[in-house]
C-alpha cells in the first residue's frame, strides 16, 4: 500500500490531522457525526461528561462519555463530499502513523452513526417518526473515484434505478449495520447531490428530470423500494465498506414529500432520536 505524502495526507504544526484537527490518541471507538454543526450541542448536552471540544471550519467535536461508553461527536456539514474527508481523516487517525505515515499492522475498526434528519419518499412514513438505513443508494458521483465492490443484486437494483430516472453516471448501493442502534424501522434511503433539483424541489429554474420524487416513490425492485432521502447515508456506507468500520445512518424523518408536509416541531424529532441513539449505545 502506497505511503501518503505530505500532499496528499496533511498534518498540521500541532501533529493534528487538517480538517478534523484532530489527534490520533483522541479518538474513541465510537463516533456520532451531525450534518448541522450547532447539533452538536444537542447531542452532547445528553452526555454524561464532556471532556473537550473543538471547532475547524464546518467540523465541530465534543469529546465526551455516556455511561461507560466513551464516544465523540463531530459534525460534517451536508453532502458526500465532505462526508469524504470526514471519513478519510478519521480512518487515517486510527490507521495510519501519522509520524511513519505507514499504514498500522492491525486494523482498528470504529462504530460511526450518523443522526440525521431526513424527508420521506413513501407516504406510510410519517412525520416526525424515526428510522434507520439498512442501506443507502447513492445519486452522486463519489463512487466514481473509488472502487467500490456491489453485490449483483445491487448492481441490478443501481442499475434499473438509473435507467427509471434517466441518470448519465452509475449510482450505488452499500449497506449499514443496523446492530449499532437496535429498534428502529429500517428502510432503503437515497442519498442525493442536493437539496434543491437533485430532491425534485424547483425554486426558480426547471430541473433536468421531470417527476423526480414519483420516479423515485414508485421505484421497486424484487421488493425492495426507496422510503426517504438525504445527503450523506450512502457516501458514509460505501466509505466505510471500504475502510472497514461498522457503520449505521439514523433518521428524524421531518418531511413527508409524498403528503407535501413539514414538522412543525423538527428540533424535538431530532431530540427524540439523539435520546434514542444514546440510549442503544
Amino acid at each position: 500500500m502506497a505511503t501518503p505524502s505530505s500532499a496528499e495526507l496533511i498534518i498540521n504544526s500541532e501533529g493534528r490531522i487538517y480538517h478534523l484537527d484532530l489527534a490520533p490518541e483522541e479518538i474513541p471507538d465510537t463516533i456520532l457525526t451531525v450534518g448541522d454543526p450547532e447539533r452538536v450541542a444537542r447531542v452532547s448536552r445528553q452526555f454524561d461528561k464532556v471532556y473537550f471540544k473543538r471547532s475547524h471550519r464546518e467540523f465541530i467535536t465534543h469529546r465526551g462519555r455516556v455511561g461507560d461508553c466513551e464516544l465523540m461527536v463531530i459534525s460534517t456539514g451536508m453532502g458526500t463530499d465532505n462526508i469524504e474527508i470526514f471519513m478519510t481523516e478519521l480512518d487515517a487517525l486510527v490507521n495510519i502513523d501519522l509520524e511513519s505515515r505507514e499504514t498500522k499492522a492491525d486494523h482498528r475498526g470504529l462504530n460511526i452513526i450518523r443522526i440525521g434528519t431526513s424527508g420521506a419518499l413513501q407516504e406510510d412514513i410519517p412525520v416526525d417518526s424515526l428510522l434507520a438505513s439498512s442501506a443507502g443508494v447513492g445519486l452522486d458521483t463519489l463512487m466514481t473515484f473509488y472502487k467500490l465492490p456491489m453485490t449483483s443484486f445491487q448492481v441490478r437494483l443501481v442499475e434499473k434505478l438509473k435507467a427509471r430516472i434517466g441518470l448519465d453516471f452509475h449510482p450505488y448501493m452499500a449497506e449499514g449495520d443496523t446492530l449499532l442502534v437496535p429498534g428502529l424501522p429500517q428502510g432503503v434511503t437515497v442519498t442525493c447531490p442536493g437539496f434543491y433539483a437533485p430532491q425534485g424541489r424547483k425554486v426558480r429554474i426547471e430541473s433536468s428530470i421531470e417527476h423526480l420524487t414519483d420516479k423515485l416513490r414508485e421505484f421497486l425492485f424484487d421488493g425492495v423500494r426507496l422510503s426517504n432521502f438525504e445527503m450523506e447515508t450512502a457516501g458514509m456506507y460505501a466509505l466505510g465498506q471500504l475502510m472497514e468500520h461498522r457503520v449505521l445512518s439514523t433518521n428524524a424523518i421531518i418531511a413527508n414529500r409524498a403528503t407535501d408536509t413539514f414538522s412543525t416541531n423538527p428540533l424535538s424529532t431530532v431530540d427524540k432520536l439523539i435520546s434514542f441513539v444514546l440510549a442503544g449505545l
